[in-house]
């Protein structure tokens, strides 16, 4: 897969709260940038998450996890493949949040990845910055 983008960012808040925050799909809209978000079943590999976002559904499925460390997102749409890899450790009195948005395309889609891959980062590199505000909120 092609990265992206990479970002991380410090959160003065305990894994466990991120954690929760990061994988409670009823108040992920907003730090998600989408209109809706629900899930299928539990947070568990294979389970689907159905969200709209510009007036669209689209689905993601979770497509890895360890549980209060990492979740992979995974969506696809035509020739194109996104994993948002979410990540959360300890740091110091707080957390360090990662994403990490890798995007594989095949056929046609291939001459447009760049251009994916931009508007990919763009919309989504600041997921984490919109996670910190709700969390910091409460």
């Amino acid at each position: 897969m092609s990265r992206a983008f990479s970002v991380t960012r410090s959160v003065d808040r305990p894994v466990e709260e991120v954690w929760r925050q990061l994988t409670d799909w009823n108040r992920a809209a907003g730090w998600l940038g989408v209109d809706s978000i629900r899930a299928d079943g539990p947070t568990q590999v294979g389970t689907t998450l159905r969200f709209v976002t510009r007036g669209k559904e689209r689905t993601s499925e979770i497509a890895e996890l360890s549980p209060g460390r990492s979740i992979t997102l995974r969506s696809r749409q035509g020739g194109v493949t996104a994993d948002y890899r979410y990540t959360v450790e300890p740091a110091g009195n707080g957390s360090r949040v990662g994403l990490t948005a890798d995007v594989r395309t095949r056929g046609a889609w291939s001459l447009a990845a760049p251009m994916i891959r931009t508007a990919i980062r763009g919309t989504d590199s600041g997921q984490l910055d919109a996670l910190d505000r709700e969390l910091t909120a409460r």
